[in-house]
């Protein structure tokens, strides 16, 4: 795991000053990397390439960036791993087109595969998770490519007439020739998801490269040309259409059978390192799952970590020390408090690098912190929910279309206005009188909130509008922002959700392409490499995500649970008992939280004079969220810690 950078210039530069701001880009990134840096510089052609490394594989000299091949053809900065690197050198062997090995390192394979094989027949035969810029000195072109779940980040954009790159925004922002503003379109994007959905980036100008694509461009390169598309090597979308062709289904047993042994051999692969490596353990499916295979792989106990909370509701760190004992690990768990939460927050604009507000961003990186004072790398769960159908908006969304669908728009709307004609603190106090006489089911926490959520629910005219509502934080940002449009996204945009017959896996497409790259994995990363640790995510081995799109719906979601087939593996190595409990997620108590030991540090961002001195926000919705917020009325928790985080962010540039 590393961090890379660097610029693109027509027509050369000074070799000295170049190296000082490929330097400087680099050393932005040294939390990625604190082990080694190199840069590479080609004044006369106008390329740079900035490189930091947390070394993993091959310790030596040998794996130092960036890397030359050994034709001398191709120069490499590379950031992540590639797993099935040993199995590429044995067929580079038998094809008589490897060169004389010079280490062990995954870089060196990479650069003979595309010396062998060209850049995207390599790209197709990696298994793994990468992002990498690649000079070619003879075509004198620039390649930046992505691996295909989009686990490593890579950003890039012109700049003053300097074409830039890196792992962060942090490394484009230290070029000199960087200027650019907000993006106050994005910045409605941001509110609406907590994250910014590619391939945006809160910057004007500036891009996150998809997800499975590549993108190429000439050293004579012009900014005032639009930028080349990228190209794309490999598509959830071509995964999820081949799955809607009729064909047989796997029985239960087969596909059990199947899924056993793909995720066997990626955490056989992901296993492979030079340092102590442990994994995340929450005592959920995905992470006990992953665990126990790991278990079962390992001749010693498998070192996993676990963050817990003292509030009730919350805390899964119980669970997860049930599991840990049943399979042996070396397990090692934190009570999180409201303190190390505010010194995390502090931290929280520099790791995150542009606004970003899942809140559950807080006990990642804790627990990230904790894992790192025992092993380098860590394996984690993530992309269980995304896969196999385990968020219950799946469930939700879907049975609140059917029901909504049988009703006429016209009949639905009046409902909507007659549900927000009574505020949520009346409806909430009507159902307190009544709550006595009603079964425990039905005693819901926040009842008012709850019906004036259904009503706006209730004007939607197609499924994906009810899930956009779902997953919306703020359902209007554009009305929070002055001047701002939110541009189009694959959540909005029907064209680009392949045609899938059922609702449930539709939703699965879209937080495949948006929610998974653009926030469970940016949280991953960015609280990991924050503290130098490297996650790697077995379940997002690709070849386990096209056998996903393979499986029937009912092999996913059963019996109104998600996850069936998970589950099922699940139980040949914990006890059904330790697992089967309702889903909790990971986050920390944060509407008590804002109301206490946050309130003076939340306060001070959501000040009615400091938001119309920066002039990005409509003060008055968000004070009279945050007012009664603080009176109880409403729980507007997850819609104002986005404006937090863009606010810390905000105040860290200054």
């Amino acid at each position: 795991m590393c961090g890379l950078s660097g610029f693109l210039q027509s027509g050369g530069f000074d070799a000295s000053a170049a190296q000082a701001s490929v330097r400087c880009m680099a050393d932005a990134l040294r939390h990625r990397g604190p082990d080694d840096a190199g840069v590479w510089v080609d004044a006369a052609v106008g390329v740079a390439l900035g490189h930091r490394r947390l070394s993993i594989l091959d310790l030596s000299p040998a794996g130092q960036q960036p890397m030359v091949s050994a034709c001398g053809h191709y120069v490499v900065a590379y950031n992540g791993e590639i797993y099935n690197h040993l199995e590429l050198r044995a067929e580079l062997q038998a094809q008589g087109a490897a060169p004389p090995w010079r280490g062990h390192s995954d870089t060196e394979t990479l650069l003979a595969a595309v010396a062998a094989w060209g850049v995207e027949a390599a790209l197709k035969r990696c298994v793994g998770m990468f992002a990498w810029a690649l000079w070619d000195r003879q075509l004198r072109q620039l390649t930046l490519a992505r691996d295909r779940m989009g686990e490593k980040p890579l950003y890039y954009g012109w700049q003053g007439g300097v074409l830039l790159f890196g792992s962060e925004l942090k490394a484009l922002r230290a070029h000199p020739g960087f200027c650019t503003e907000v993006d106050r379109n994005v910045l409605a994007l941001y509110l609406r998801h907590a994250y910014v959905p590619g391939p945006y980036s809160i910057y004007q100008g500036i891009y996150k490269l998809p997800a499975g694509a590549y993108l190429t461009l000439d050293a004579q390169a012009q900014p005032a040309s639009a930028l080349p598309s990228p190209r794309c090597y490999w598509r959830a979308w071509d995964a999820a259409s081949a799955a809607a062709e009729p064909g047989p289904e796997l029985d239960d047993a087969t596909a059990l059978t199947e899924l056993e042994a793909l995720l066997n051999q990626s955490i056989a692969g992901q296993r492979v390192a030079d340092v102590p490596l442990g994994a995340f353990l929450s005592g959920g499916i995905d992470s006990s799952l992953v665990v126990a295979l790991m278990q079962a792989q390992s001749s010693q106990p498998v070192q996993t970590f676990t963050i817990g909370f003292h509030e009730p509701g919350y805390n899964e760190a119980e669970h997860a020390l049930a599991v840990a004992r049943h399979l042996g690990t070396r397990h090692t768990e934190l009570y999180l408090t409201p303190e190390p939460a505010l010194a995390a927050i502090a931290r929280l604009p520099e790791l995150y690098d542009e606004p970003f507000a899942d809140s559950s961003q807080i006990p990642t990186f804790l627990v990230a912190q904790l894992a790192r004072q025992h092993v380098t790398v860590s394996l984690s769960g993530d992309g269980g929910d995304e896969l196999f159908g385990g968020y219950n908006r799946y469930l939700w969304a879907a049975r609140i279309w059917r029901q909504l669908g049988r009703v006429p728009h016209p009949a639905r709307s009046l409902a909507a206005r007659g549900l927000t004609g009574i505020s949520p603190a009346a409806w909430s106090r009507a159902f307190a009188l009544t709550a006595p006489l009603l079964p425990q089911r039905l005693r819901l926490a926040n009842p008012g909130d709850k019906l004036h959520k259904l009503a706006q629910m209730l004007g939607a005219r197609t499924p994906e509008q009810v899930y956009l509502y779902l997953v919306s934080q703020v359902q209007n940002p554009a009305a929070w922002i002055a001047g701002a449009t939110e541009p189009p996204t694959v959540l909005t945009d029907p064209a680009q959700c392949p045609a899938l017959s059922d609702f449930e896996s539709r939703m699965m497409y879209l937080d495949q392409m948006s929610y998974l790259p653009d926030d469970i994995l940016v949280k991953v990363d960015r609280a990991a490499m924050g503290v130098s640790l490297e996650t790697r995510v077995p379940l997002l081995d690709h070849r386990l995500v096209e056998f996903a799109w393979r499986l029937p719906l009912h092999q996913k979601i059963r019996h109104g649970q998600g996850k069936w087939l998970l589950r099922q593996l699940l139980y040949r190595h914990v006890p059904r008992v330790l697992i089967e409990r309702p889903k909790m997620g990971f986050g920390i108590p944060l509407d008590v939280w804002l109301r206490g030991p946050l309130r003076d540090w939340a306060e001070d961002l959501l000040n009615e004079q400091r938001l119309l001195q920066e002039g990005y926000f409509n003060p008055r919705p968000i004070r009279t969220q945050w007012q009664e917020h603080l009176s109880g009325q409403r729980n507007w928790a997850y819609s104002l810690w986005p404006v937090l985080m863009f606010q810390g962010w905000l105040g860290s540039l200054k």
